[in-house]
């Protein structure tokens, strides 16, 4: 079994800054504006709220773990580099991949750019699965566990929407799918428009949407992380849209695993309480 798990920790944190501008007096906006939102520290302790993902992963079997990482920042590089003797941490193995943004550019190419840097990186991966997900959910230890264990070709969490614990206004912004009788994975939209809510809609009533979280194989999608186009829209090279070209191309590719569970989403600083709430913690 491959225990393989790439985080993707690129991003610029642009809506969580903007939330914490309104409030910088507070210390967790301080945090916010000097550090990526994934390495904010949760509950009195002040432990990453990385961390809380990683023994997630720990628990559900993953041991070798590939951060990719943005060129502008190098906190999570940083912290794990220095860390990684530390108990918790023993039995992983950390890697590092950096997503370059080119100076015409003031934000990374995207989610299918990220992954191509790291599978780059890690060569010998060839030939192995990996599962790869974002830093700024805590996704479970279940979910994690039914990827590594899944054995098709490529797989992801088919969330039920309504179950997932975040506001309305943010889910609606998230990818929904439609899948076959056998559970196979028909089409994914990214940021879908009210009609298509209602397509992807089931016969019981139930709207299932991606988190970004995947299990895939090195060597089949690679091809088809380098032919991803970029979005006119966005100006970003989607992940989303690599598994719907995937899926499109080759029938029964990708599996879908229903799941129903609360998904905690590090948007902005006024996520922290919540956050903080489900893991237990007290300030």
């Amino acid at each position: 079994m491959n225990n393989n798990l790439i985080i993707l920790a690129a991003g610029m944190s642009s809506r969580m800054k903007k939330s914490a501008e309104v409030n910088k007096k507070s210390k967790l906006s301080e945090q916010a504006l000097s550090k990526p939102k994934m390495m904010l520290g949760v509950g009195s302790t002040g432990r990453p709220f990385l961390d809380y993902l990683i023994f997630n992963a720990k628990n559900a079997g993953y041991n070798d773990i590939l951060f990719i990482v943005n060129d502008k920042d190098h906190t999570v590089k940083k912290y794990y580099t220095e860390k990684k003797h530390l108990p918790e941490y023993e039995g992983l193995q950390f890697s590092f991949a950096t997503q370059t943004i080119a100076p015409e550019r003031t934000k990374p190419l995207g989610t299918a750019d990220a992954v191509s840097a790291g599978l780059k990186v890690r060569p010998d991966w060839s030939g192995q699965k990996f599962c790869v997900c974002n830093s700024d959910n805590l996704y479970s230890v279940n979910s994690l566990k039914l990827l590594l264990d899944d054995n098709h070709p490529a797989a992801l969490i088919d969330y039920d929407r309504d179950a997932l614990g975040v506001e309305p206004e943010r889910v609606k912004a998230f990818a929904v799918i439609w899948k076959d009788k056998s559970s196979y994975l028909t089409d994914i939209v990214e940021k879908p428009n009210e009609q298509q809510v209602l397509k992807a809609m089931d016969v019981n009533k139930r709207i299932g949407v991606s988190m970004n979280i995947f299990s895939l194989d090195y060597d089949i999608i690679m091809p088809y992380l380098k032919n991803t186009p970029i979005n006119p829209k966005r100006d970003e090279k989607e992940l989303t849209e690599t598994i719907r070209m995937l899926a499109n191309d080759i029938e029964n590719s990708v599996f879908t695993i229903p799941l129903s569970e609360p998904v905690p989403d590090l948007t902005t600083v006024n996520d922290m309480d919540d956050v903080e709430s489900f893991i237990g913690l007290n300030k």
